[in-house]
């Protein structure tokens, strides 16, 4: 091996060292926390590398607070961080609450974080409250129009109830059934549309921020647009079923009454075929009445005259009514 070569691999050998040196002893972070005015040991930042705890991020973090005049200690954000935490945001957002002089202690402001909540970002919010554009709200007045209103709310996070209290979802569902329920207890839907802030009234009324994450400032109602009349079109529904209703019980009365006249009929049928065979049997009960002596001569003209006399009275009954209806 050339002596050239052999140098090259010596300060490459050199610069690995030193750098393994610097990674597990970081003598520049622990200078600028020197400098900085944060009092922590070489050996500490050395152990914080061993428990896998960034020394960068911890010693940054107490840099700002240092410099924001926050009293941070290092054993709270090593345990934040190994819980999961973001250091950097949970520092951010204590300078910002400090500096808009809103209560936020560490112990918050780490659960915040580690319940999945973007503390820096709250803090943010209340200082700078946020406005949330609703969804159309559908709504029908007394009157029966339907009215399709939009609503901005401006909401400011509550610090106190950003763990465990309600999103920015249930704002909004409750906001829409304030309008809903202010809406449908409205007489008239032109008493909407000429004082439409009767509905922010009426909603803000309700404490509708309760148990949530925010604080709610204001409800404006941005838009109102006419839907349909919803009163004539459930009338009209009311009308058709009705109408179908009395169709089928005509068609059931139709129904029985064809089935009371099949059976009429079938029953005067079967009432003259009864007769049919009772004249049958006449003939042989004469005949048999002559056999045995029961019946003569004489009674049997009679019962022919008898007869006779039935058909002629029964033609002039028939004449004389179908002459009456000619008449008519």
């Amino acid at each position: 091996m050339s002596e050239t070569a052999l140098y090259i691999v010596i300060i490459v050998g050199a610069l690995i060292l030193l750098w393994v040196f610097l990674y597990f002893i970081p003598i520049g972070l622990w200078f600028q926390a020197q400098v900085s005015g944060v009092r922590i040991s070489l050996l500490q930042l050395i152990i914080m590398r061993w428990r896998k705890v960034p020394p960068g991020v911890i010693v940054s973090a107490m840099i700002e607070g240092q410099k924001a005049g926050l009293e941070l200690s290092r054993n709270e954000l090593e345990a934040h961080f190994l819980a999961g935490g973001h250091v950097p945001k949970v520092v951010h957002a204590l300078v910002s609450a400090s500096k808009a002089n809103i209560d936020l202690t560490f112990k918050m402001a780490t659960a915040i974080d580690l319940a999945g909540r973007d503390v820096f970002e709250a803090v943010q919010m209340s200082v700078n409250p946020k406005v949330i554009d609703t969804p159309p709200v559908t709504a029908v007045a007394k009157d029966g129009i339907q009215l399709v209103a939009k609503a901005r709310v401006t909401v400011r996070a509550n610090i106190q109830q950003l763990v465990g209290g309600a999103g920015e979802e249930t704002v909004l569902a409750r906001v829409g059934e304030g309008i809903v329920s202010s809406i449908g207890s409205s007489e008239s839907h032109k008493a909407v549309l000429e004082n439409p802030d009767t509905i922010s009234k009426t909603v803000l009324d309700k404490g509708l921020d309760a148990g949530t994450a925010f604080e709610i400032l204001s409800i404006d109602i941005a838009d109102i647009d006419i839907g349909k009349n919803i009163g004539a079109v459930l009338q009209m529904d009311q009308a058709n079923a009705d109408k179908n209703i009395a169709q089928a019980k005509a068609e059931e009365r139709r129904a029985m009454a064809v089935a009371l006249e099949q059976e009429m009929k079938a029953k005067a049928q079967e009432a003259r075929a009864k007769v049919i065979e009772a004249e049958v049997q006449i003939p042989l009960a004469m005949a048999e009445a002559f056999k045995t002596g029961n019946l003569g001569v004489m009674d049997y003209y009679k019962f022919k005259n008898i007869q006779a006399d039935t058909s002629m009275r029964e033609s002039i009954a028939g004449t004389s009514g179908k002459s009456g209806d000619n008449m008519k």
